[in-house]
């Protein structure tokens, strides 16, 4: 049995979905295009259901690519890929938006379920609708109330969708939707029956105006730009203040593990897979997941409480003169999250031109996947100390980066919007959501969601990355890594050393001679002016594959390169890392060049391979890769030379 969920945005639905789908859920996308859609496995009594979360649309004539998704699903001509029926999700503080999707859904024919939700809004509005009312207009339709925020109805919701089938004498008669032609005065008849409707059903007591009285503050032409600036910056702040101390300890246990793994196993080729590539590249990616879970707690919060509408709102103004609008800033802060959904989500941006340019600069700011790299860099170059003895230097480092990826998308868009040609003209159109407190099971899932496809995807590229530069580190020509090896030998006899530095000087002459040395060296004469060795080369290779790769890269290079009994950390052995005039690799100018660079570079396939799908063209994901190239080189060749 198929359930179908809709609803307009802002109704509560995705809380309807989480409260009865719980964990039983993923995300994949519609067949044919590229838009989320959100599936999740629920019991009606010994049955088991698929509940299918439809994008949020405010009617069923489709304006855009995720709204299609609606009315594709809804409107199939056989009965077998038709859903076995449809819940609708409405919210009971603005019933009369809500109606116009419910009537439309409703004559489909198909066994349709009301869900009045979000009740506490409602009263506090003043607001009352009759139920038995508003069921004699939609007499074989069912009928519940919820407050799926408080977790409240579910146990209603799932009986109404037992008996629901059966209730409904149309379920074999569906009704066929003209998608376009007369749409406009169809519309205009139904909002003149549900005007009539709503007086009927509903009675407003008392009007609190608790929204508009923030709105004042939180959308203001200055304050707001203020307010949103300073909320990031606390943010940022807060995920260097708490998160440092999970790291260092799941870094240090993971080097731990790896020498006592070392110590247990005998010495060979696995041992030293599992010690120098897959624990060091597991390590890699796990140490990150304090800052994602803390940055996506953050952003749940914010879209929790309606905040994130306002902030849409507050930038059209900002974009308008840039060649976007409002709906930009959609993809682009899901983008700090990963490019792919962001890019994916200017599917709602109807004008052409702000779609495109939109998609061009969605990969500038700075997603996820680009934490790791900052948080190793930062924490390696900026000392901990406090600005003003309140700000934390390494969280307003991070900050600044986000400032850079971002003030530099707004840049790109100003050049593209001259270059680009077109005569359509954009608008914006939103609703803004009432203020609510953020409900807390919500924001465990997503954060739970976020870690997961991080962790999942990510991960199962970092370490097929690391067992493959494991093999390229620890193999090369034989003559020559035995040519190294002896000189390396020569050297130490000649200057007296122990034998654990020996080892070591051994240990960094085969890498050195290694296939993935001779490739890094192949390179560093058009890195060195940047600052960087052949060592970061080779890790700026294998993170075009995706940019977390970066860290779970270098962790393998000098897994391989420590040869000691102890594994040590990946940041101490960073620290430790000399240039051949003894100054350290790793430099306040070297460290900052190369954030500059990963804030900049277009160093993610998955990402280009979307864009090409999204714009049916290969010239466009050329030109992202071009321009976002010739910017991180350049940025980072400046920043270098102005701070060696």
């Amino acid at each position: 049995m198929k359930i179908a969920l809709v609803g307009n945005p802002n109704t509560g639905k995705s809380s309807i979905f989480n409260m009865l789908t719980g964990l039983r859920q993923h995300v994949g996308n519609f067949p044919g295009v590229t838009v989320d859609v959100k599936t999740g496995e629920m019991r009606l009594g010994d049955t088991s259901v698929s509940l299918v979360d439809l994008p949020g649309t405010y009617s069923i004539y489709p304006r855009s690519a995720d709204e299609r998704v609606v009315y594709e699903s809804l409107n199939v001509k056989t009965k077998e890929d038709r859903p076995d029926a449809v819940m609708v999700v409405l919210d009971t503080s603005n019933l009369q938006r809500n109606l116009l999707l419910a009537s439309q859904v409703y004559d489909l024919g198909l066994p349709t379920l009301f869900v009045l939700n979000m009740n506490d809004v409602a009263k506090r509005r003043g607001i009352k609708v009759n139920e038995e009312g508003l069921k004699s207009y939609f007499p074989e339709a069912e009928i519940v109330s919820a407050n799926a925020r408080a977790g409240m109805g579910k146990s209603t919701i799932l009986e109404a969708l037992q008996d629901l089938p059966a209730r409904s004498a149309r379920a074999n008669e569906p009704c066929e939707i003209n998608d376009f032609p007369g749409q406009e005065k169809e519309t205009i008849r139904r909002y003149k029956e549900i005007k009539k409707m709503i007086s009927a059903v509903e009675t407003v007591v008392t009007k609190q105006d608790f929204t508009s009285k923030w709105d004042r503050i939180l959308t203001h032409p200055i304050f707001g730009y203020a307010i949103f600036a300073s909320i990031l910056l606390i943010i940022f702040q807060f995920i260097f203040a708490f998160a440092n101390y999970p790291m260092d300890l799941i870094d240090g246990a993971f080097a731990s593990f790896s020498s006592w793994t070392a110590n247990m196993l005998p010495a060979g080729v696995f041992t030293d897979l599992l010690t120098e590539g897959v624990i060091p590249g597991i390590g890699g990616v796990v140490i990150f997941i304090p800052q994602i879970a803390l940055l996506f707690f953050f952003i749940a919060i914010l879209e929790e409480t309606g905040y994130l509408a306002r902030v849409v709102f507050i930038m059209d103004r900002l974009m308008r003169p840039l060649g976007l609008n409002g709906k930009s800033v959609v993809p682009m802060m899901s983008s700090v999250a990963c490019a792919i959904p962001g890019v994916m989500a200017t599917r709602t941006i109807a004008d052409r031109k702000e779609r495109l340019i939109t998609i061009l600069i969605a990969p500038l700011m700075s997603c996820s996947a680009r934490i790791p790299v900052y948080t190793l860099l930062i924490s390696l170059v900026i000392p901990e100390t406090k600005v003003w003895g309140i700000i934390n230097a390494q969280g307003l480092v991070l900050f600044g980066l986000y400032f850079l990826g971002t003030a530099m998308a707004l840049i790109v868009a100003l050049i593209l919007k001259v270059l680009i040609k077109t005569d359509e003209k954009g608008f914006l159109l939103l609703e803004l959501p009432g203020y609510k407190a953020p409900r807390w099971g919500n924001v465990g899932l997503i954060v739970l969601e976020k870690v997961r496809v991080f962790v999942w995807d990510a991960g199962r590229i970092i370490l097929a990355i690391s067992i493959v530069l494991w093999a390229l580190a620890s193999y090369g020509p034989s003559e020559r890594i035995q040519m190294a090896e002896n000189q390396a030998k020569m050297t130490a006899a000649r200057e007296g050393m122990g034998k654990a530095e020996t080892d070591q000087l051994i240990a960094s002459a085969k890498l050195e001679n290694s296939y993935i040395g001779i490739m890094g060296k192949g390179i560093e004469p058009a890195i060195e002016p940047l600052g960087y060795d052949w060592k970061i080369g080779i890790s700026l290779i294998t993170s075009f594959a995706a940019r977390e790769v970066f860290v779970g890269s270098m962790a393998t290079i000098y897994a391989v390169e420590d040869d000691g009994e102890e594994q040590t950390p990946l940041i101490e052995q960073l620290r430790k890392e000399k240039r051949s005039d003894g100054t350290p690799v790793y430099s306040l100018a070297t460290g900052v060049s190369l954030m500059v660079f990963y804030a900049f570079a277009m160093m993610c396939m998955a990402t280009l391979a979307v864009v090409k799908r999204e714009t049916k063209s290969w010239k466009w994901p050329l030109v992202q890769l071009g321009y976002m190239g010739a910017l991180a080189y350049f940025g980072a060749l400046i920043t270098y030379q102005l701070l060696a």
